[in-house]
């Protein structure tokens, strides 16, 4: 990206910046950063923030799943939810998160997540009791995609209107194609 993608303008802030305040205006209680790898560089932008808790990984380089572990261990141990979002997804309003976590309160399945038009997306909610260890079990560069893939019949997909959930930020040809719907 020539750069760090979580510092990128994104309107009048950073992708960093819009990405946690749809998260805070959302009914989430508890916000986990996790920061690897450009942390001295981020950390400004993250900390002191309402609901915030920021935590350092050092095993960044080993891969997603080590961010995993290092939220969950910075986790109250009253959550009963594990939403995991991703930085580099910025374009998910506040009402989208609300809606998967009121499927995640009032269904039965343990595993929540938006689709758009058919397209599974993010962010996803794990049930804690029933996916805590799958999720320390990960290792590498991989997310909760397998745990979804593993447990089918335990996954609420949640039809939201927002392209949002399906957008995410890797390549500057996806920084220039959201320009405009910041």
């Amino acid at each position: 990206m020539g750069g760090v993608k979580q510092l990128l303008p994104l309107g009048e802030q950073r992708m960093i910046e819009a990405a946690l305040g749809n998260l805070q205006k959302s009914r989430v209680d508890e916000i986990i950063v996790v920061l690897g790898f450009a942390a001295a560089e981020i950390c400004p932008f993250v900390e002191g923030k309402e609901r915030v808790t920021v935590v350092m990984n050092p095993l960044f380089e080993e891969g997603m799943s080590t961010s995993i572990h290092e939220g969950l261990l910075a986790l109250d141990p009253r959550a009963s939810g594990i939403l995991i979002a991703l930085a580099d997804q910025p374009l998910i309003p506040p009402e989208v998160i609300n809606k998967l976590i009121e499927g995640f309160v009032t269904g039965a399945q343990g595993i929540v997540l938006p689709a758009y038009q058919g397209q599974q997306g993010h962010p996803v909610i794990f049930d804690r009791k029933r996916y805590e260890g799958e999720l320390l079990a990960l290792q590498g560069d991989v997310g909760g995609r397998e745990i979804v893939e593993t447990h089918p019949d335990d996954v609420l997909e949640v039809e939201v209107a927002s392209r949002g959930i399906v957008i995410d930020i890797d390549a500057p040809e996806d920084y220039k194609n959201i320009q405009g719907e910041s």
